[in-house]
């Protein structure tokens, strides 16, 4: 088994020490708080029989289940679910509750899943009643807790259809003891048919109260998506995603849970464990007469008879609003183009003002943005488990979140303000900000068919471009002509626009084709300093202006735009537009001209909050990571100062000495050394060989030396300063370590001229010019790489090494390769730079070629250094001789007659011996004897000899 390697030192011994108590502190702490699943939840299925009218003898069934947490008696809770699902759809809300330490009871309500009866639209006699008889069997259920004053701990929550049906019981049977309806209506009539004018402004001083005024415009989008999903068709009116929240962590594809947010009737699929069955051949599908009634006349004269009105207020929280004294949480999405903020600022007054307590969230969901997250479902949580048994905090104020605009990766930014109180409920009023507006009265058309119409959002899917430019203007168009436009200058500061804004408009009929009535649809866009606009929350407010003279004289309404949250940032103005047309809506059929301007003196009335900005619960888990981060960043920190002071160490004496080592040793973890006591000096002008055959250390050396790894000890200096990692000196070498990395598809400058420009130096600095020159590269430096030789490639990355012409060149093996001519090519390429007076380090293990290029060698073996010195004294010191002599033949028979001569060799008028320690001149003098005339006598100078004698012959 391989040895682990210790901390030498004991400054990393510490520091590896410190690291294993953060590791394990980590890991502690990770358990302590780790998920331990969750609690376990029993269920139970039923089928209730209960009366289909009051007093008649028939019957429906409802199809229920009931989850029990780990521990009974608990509070129950009712839980209702939405239009078009049935009680498998709010499964996963039961199952949290149920883990939360409540009894749930779900159900599906008559018309859906598998219960009986038609769909009444929440009526007193049919779904609101069966909601009274499932509080009987809870009431009667010995695990449903008791609370203090002897009655059960029942509460009731639901979304959109379920959570009107949640007001509406509350409001009929006072066993209900706490509720919490979510992103429902208030009165259904105002819903789907509003109306935003009226001849003042709502006196009410909350701060997104509708004008709520009668005779208003058929919302025929949402209806009718309504009325698909309760005839047996794919569809459903309530989100299924979740809304995005503050802090919320993004999910695989990048993006929030709820970023895509709302509902997707098109696409929506039948809940699981519901009855999957073909829409209905009846045109009233499973709702009851009344109900189809009223719809098929709204659908067709797109108008509400005081029939149809009187329906719509007999099945709305509006009808026992007043009667609901039980603590109240409303939940309304600011992005719901189907029940706006209007419907729960509308019932919080009417609970408040019955003597009921009333607490606000506005979130950043709704029918178009989304269910609520896991946040929000646990303020729900706390809320009904505090006000069902008095522990715990139910929550206090009014708060909102502001999404702001989309991050990098595309999740959208959200924070919560919280305030004191819901503006004009028992407190002082909303502060409005008054905002001039601009622009001449415009006339402005309605198209024969109204059509085209303008395009406000597609309900649904408008959450998708929430906060965004990029795909607003595929939600929102307004044909020309058929728009009134009036503009705020640019805002000095942001304005965080927080409910329904006022403002008071004069309209007219063209007098030459008068109409008595006019629709019309007022917007409210946030236009960005490039004039990129974006309509918050893809809200449009329809308004219907009755009476209207024939000779064109204009009439004075107050319109109430949708409540929306929405900062306007510093820059950004406002621009309200008033159309003819809009295709979510039923639009009057004949062509028309009206008139619309500003009132005298009128201003836009914006609607502000002030309250503190809170941010998302603290993430435990995140908080640890970032503390082992900043530790480690510290670290780093350290590390960095002591590097740099260890590149700050500068022997002045060395300032003009290219490199010298001392002592230099690397070993490698296991014990294997790689260098060892290594030293040696270059001096200016130098082309120094680092010789020595395969494995003895020279790349090792030249890597140490380049700052690509650490000495174990000893130190480099490059021109007095000693070498660290990163160290500046660095950056007056230039180098080829290893081979070169080139781009094959690109030219061989336009890789030098990349490499250059990543080291961040001046174009100027680099002299391309001479590298090339020198490299002798020609016109090849402009072809692609791909197409290069080996030598090519080497001259290349010689001429990176020279860019900038370096004052110390290193390079390893660089004729590894090539052929003789690229050889001799690359030779004098290096004896030309070392021309300039620059001084060159090249390692290689070929005799030949340190030999005839270098001007001094540094021999190695086995990671020591065995010679340094000139070429020429190297290999003189091998002990052999030559003579050029008269006779070859009789030389080379007298020098063999001379003992100790060895290794005699002719070559033309050259003989060659090793005299093995003779003198030259005592081997001359035999030769002479013999009678053989000797020319010329010297040392035979043989690198490879000397090479061979120092590193020995199985090397």
């Amino acid at each position: 088994m391989p040895r682990i390697p210790l901390p030498r030192t004991r400054a990393a011994r510490l520091t590896a020490a410190a690291a294993v108590v953060l590791v394990a502190a980590a890991a502690a702490t990770v358990w302590a708080t780790r998920d331990r699943g969750p609690a376990p939840v029993r269920t139970q299925d039923a089928f209730v029989a209960m009366p289909a009218a009051p007093g008649s003898p028939d019957q429906v069934r409802i199809d229920t289940t009931t989850y029990y947490p780990e521990h009974t008696p608990a509070p129950a809770v009712l839980l209702a679910h939405g239009f078009g699902g049935d009680k498998s759809s709010v499964d996963p809300q039961a199952r949290e509750l149920a883990q939360r330490g409540f009894v749930v009871l779900t159900w599906s309500a008559r018309g859906f899943g598998h219960s009986t009866g038609k769909i009444g639209l929440n009526d007193p006699d049919g779904e609101v009643a069966d909601a009274r008889k499932l509080v009987d069997r809870l009431t009667a259920s010995p695990e449903v807790a008791t609370g203090a004053d002897g009655q059960r701990e029942i509460g009731v929550t639901g979304a959109s259809y379920g959570g009107s049906l949640s007001l509406l019981l509350a409001g009929t049977d006072h066993r209900v003891r706490a509720l919490a309806p979510v992103i429902t209506y208030n009165d259904l009539g105002q819903a789907l048919v509003p109306n935003a004018a009226a001849a003042t402004a709502p006196s009410a001083k909350t701060p997104a109260a509708g004008a709520f005024s009668p005779d208003g415009v058929f919302k025929k989008t949402w209806a009718g998506i309504f009325f698909s999903a309760g005839s047996g068709a794919a569809a459903a009116s309530t989100p299924s995603t979740e809304a995005p929240e503050a802090g919320q962590p993004t999910n695989d594809t990048g993006g929030t849970a709820g970023n895509s947010g709302g509902t997707a009737p098109q696409a929506a699929a039948p809940p699981a464990g519901s009855k999957t069955e073909r829409p209905s051949t009846d045109p009233c599908g499973r709702f009851t007469a009344p109900v189809c009634q009223a719809y098929t006349e709204l659908a067709t004269t797109g108008k509400a008879s005081p029939a149809t009105v009187a329906l719509l207020h007999r099945i709305s929280p509006s009808s026992v609003t007043g009667k609901i004294t039980a603590p109240t949480l409303l939940v309304q999405g600011e992005s719901d183009t189907l029940f706006g903020l209007d419907q729960s600022d509308a019932t919080a007054r009417q609970i408040t003002e019955a003597g009921g307590s009333v607490r606000t969230i506005w979130y950043t969901g709704g029918h178009d943005g989304g269910i609520p997250g896991p946040q929000l479902r646990a303020k729900i949580g706390d809320f009904l488990w505090s006000s069902l048994t008095g522990q715990g905090d139910p929550g206090h104020g009014f708060s909102y979140d502001v999404q702001g605009t989309l991050r990098a990766n595309g999740t959208p930014s959200v924070r919560t303000v919280n305030a004191a109180a819901y503006p004009g409920l028992g407190s002082d009023g909303t502060e409005r900000k008054q905002v001039a507006l601009s622009g001449p009265a415009q006339p402005i058309v309605r198209p024969a068919g109204a059509n085209p119409a303008a395009v406000s959002g597609i309900p649904g899917l408008n959450g998708l471009a929430s906060g965004t430019s990029r795909l607003a203007p595929l939600f929102s168009s307004d044909p020309p002509g058929q728009a009134a436009q009036f503009g705020t200058a640019p805002f000095d500061s942001q304005v965080l626009l927080s409910g329904s804004s006022t403002v008071r408009l004069q309209v007219a009929t063209d007098p030459a084709h008068p109409q008595p009535e006019a629709v019309l649809f007022a917007k409210l866009y946030d236009v960005g300093q490039d004039g990129t606009r974006v309509l918050p929350a893809n809200a449009v407010a329809p308004f219907r202006v009755t009476g209207l003279p024939a000779d064109g004289t204009p009439v004075d309404v107050t319109v109430t735009l949708p409540g929306v949250v929405r900062p306007i940032d510093s820059g950004h103005s406002l621009r309200l537009v008033v159309g003819t047309t809009d295709q979510a809506y039923s639009v009057p059929t004949q062509p028309g001209v009206f008139r619309v301007g500003l009132a005298s003196g009128a201003a836009l009335a914006v609607p502000v909050v002030p309250g503190a900005s809170v941010g998302a619960p603290l993430p435990v888990g995140q908080l640890i990571g970032i503390g082992v981060t900043l530790l480690i960043a510290i670290a780093v920190v350290v590390v960095a100062v002591i590097r740099r002071r260890r590149a700050h160490d500068v022997d002045p004496e060395l300032a003009d000495t290219p490199l010298v080592i001392k002592g230099l040793k690397k070993q490698y973890a296991g014990g294997f050394t790689a260098v060892a006591d290594l030293s040696f000096r270059v001096e200016p002008g130098q082309v120094l060989g680092l010789l020595g055959p395969n494995g003895a250390g020279k790349t090792t050396t030249l890597r140490m030396l380049m700052g690509l790894i650490t000495p174990t000890a000893g130190e480099i200096r490059v021109f007095g300063h000693r070498i660290a990692p990163g160290a500046p000196v660095l950056s007056r070498i230039g180098s080829f370590v290893e081979g070169s990395g080139f781009l094959p598809h690109l030219s061989g400058k336009a890789n030098l001229e990349l490499y250059w420009a990543a080291t961040g130096r001046p174009v100027e600095k680099a002299h391309f010019t001479e590298a090339l020159e020198i490299a002798g590269l020609g016109d090849a430096v402009h072809r692609r790489v791909k197409t290069y030789s080996q030598g090519m490639r080497q001259r290349l990355a010689i001429a990176q090494a020279m860019l900038g012409l370096p004052e110390l060149m290193v390079l390893d093996e660089p004729t590894n390769g090539l052929d003789p001519p690229q050889i001799h090519q690359m030779r004098e390429v290096l004896q030309r730079y070392a021309a300039t007076g620059r001084t060159v380090v090249v390692s290689s293990h070929l005799l030949a070629e340190v030999e005839q290029t270098c001007s001094h060698v540094v021999v190695m073996h086995r990671g020591r250094l065995v010679a340094s010195g000139e070429v020429g004294e190297l290999a003189a010191s091998s002990g052999e001789a030559t003579f050029r002599v008269g006779d070859s033949a009789a030389a080379a028979a007298a020098l063999k007659s001379v003992g100790g001569v060895t290794d005699i060799e002719t070559e033309g008028d050259l003989v060659h011996a090793n005299l093995d320690g003779l003198p030259r001149a005592d081997a001359v003098a035999a030769l002479v004897r013999a009678g053989v005339a000797v020319e010329q006598a010297g040392p035979r100078r043989r690198l490879e000899d000397a090479f061979l004698q120092l590193v020995g012959e199985d090397s």
